[in-house]
């Protein structure tokens, strides 16, 4: 508890643009969010008042941290499992919980649970060798590998389109599950809060466009899905988040198929497909997240407007005018877009904020943020 205002407090463990905007949302509940960072430089760090220097692998660091916070949350999934369980042996609260969260950190783990839930989930199986993974082809290629631990923005999945590719990986040593290439129309994400009195709350179900293996817009809603499909999703997410006992954000990234739907990954954490709901929404996910981690009943998650579109801004080669200058031309272009910026270094690829755009009409909307990120990345 905070003496001065009478406020629980919140850390999270992780100083990204995560931690950053949820540190954001936290001013409007009277709060400010106690951060557990790498470096004082990372984006969390650098406005965020009560910043703790220390690394998630250090127990000690985590312990010392949690001292005082009424709960404690996350802004990735790279904890060790054993020091959580320790945090929690010793009465923290943590949210998600150890028995939630290795299923975000373990794709082998969660393929496991969600095929004991009867979750829709590709064809899939654990592989040690490249004649595991041969057989699991039975000829048919390419075929998606994964580490089981520690991948995002592409990194950690790989399209197999042979023997050979397969023996190469396997020689890293690297832990590894197949899949099955799905035959996917489209990528969507469903996100839902759950709170500890097992309050959820589902937003509308989004679309992400991903290249090369980074999201690089979301729309919201997904145009033109079905509202059985709709309802589908935002029920099998609401089904994952009791069953897996999350407590907090919980994404789930679907593909749609021909069939239907399956899941493709789960992240139990505010999620770059949620960027959007900052305007968005009527409540953002990062405000939903710590109401749901204080216990506190969920708010609205109904659209802002019929259309609204995120796109990330990456970093782009180093030259041309400054940001602030393009910021200047932006908003003079269009008075529109909400600019979001990390506060981060700029390299080639990386993310470094995200612009949004509301409006009526879901094409128009789209172009006006494809134009802004790019103007943002670029200069031109």
């Amino acid at each position: 508890m905070d003496t001065r205002t009478g406020l629980p407090v919140v850390g999270m463990v992780g100083g990204g643009q995560l931690a950053r905007m949820t540190h954001q949302a936290a001013i409007s509940l009277g709060q400010s969010l106690r951060v557990l960072s790498v470096s004082p430089d990372d984006s969390a760090a650098l406005v965020a008042a009560d910043v703790r220097i220390g690394t998630h692998t250090d127990l000690a660091a985590l312990r010392e941290f949690a001292k005082g916070c009424e709960a404690v949350t996350f802004d990735h999934e790279h904890v060790p499992t054993e020091h959580i369980e320790a945090l929690e042996a010793e009465g923290v609260k943590i949210y998600p919980g150890s028995r939630a969260l290795v299923f975000a950190q373990d794709k082998g783990l969660m393929r496991e649970r969600l095929a004991e839930l009867g979750a829709p989930v590709p064809r899939w199986g654990h592989v040690r060798t490249a004649e595991d993974i041969e057989t699991f082809s039975g000829g048919a290629w390419p075929v998606v590998a994964k580490a089981t631990r520690g991948g995002y923005d592409g990194r950690g999945v790989w399209m197999l389109s042979g023997p050979e590719e397969a023996a190469e990986l396997v020689a890293t040593g690297t832990p590894l599950i197949v899949e099955e290439r799905v035959p996917l129309r489209r990528e969507l994400a469903a996100l839902v809060a759950r709170s500890p009195f097992g309050q959820v709350a589902a937003y509308p179900v989004a679309e992400t466009v991903q290249r090369d293996g980074i999201c690089v817009e979301v729309l919201a809603p997904a145009p033109d899905l079905p509202e059985a499909l709709v309802l589908k999703a935002q029920q099998l997410a609401i089904d994952l988040a009791n069953a897996l006992g999350v407590v907090g954000l919980l994404a789930v990234e679907l593909f749609e198929t021909i069939g239907g739907i399956v899941v493709n990954e789960l992240a139990m954490r505010p999620h770059n497909s949620g960027h959007w709901t900052i305007e968005g929404a009527r409540t953002s996910q990062f405000e939903q997240h710590l109401r749901a981690v204080l216990d506190y009943p969920m708010g609205e998650t109904s659209l802002a407007a019929p259309a609204v579109v995120m796109a990330n801004v990456l970093g782009g080669e180093p030259g041309g005018i400054s940001i602030d200058e393009r910021l200047h031309h932006l908003f003079a272009t269009d008075p529109g877009a909400r600019v979001h910026l990390y506060g981060k270094q700029v390299r080639p690829g990386r993310k470094i904020g995200h612009v949004t755009v509301l409006g009526d009409d879901m094409t128009s909307v789209r172009a006006r943020a494809a134009r802004a990120a790019q103007w943002l990345q670029e200069g031109r």
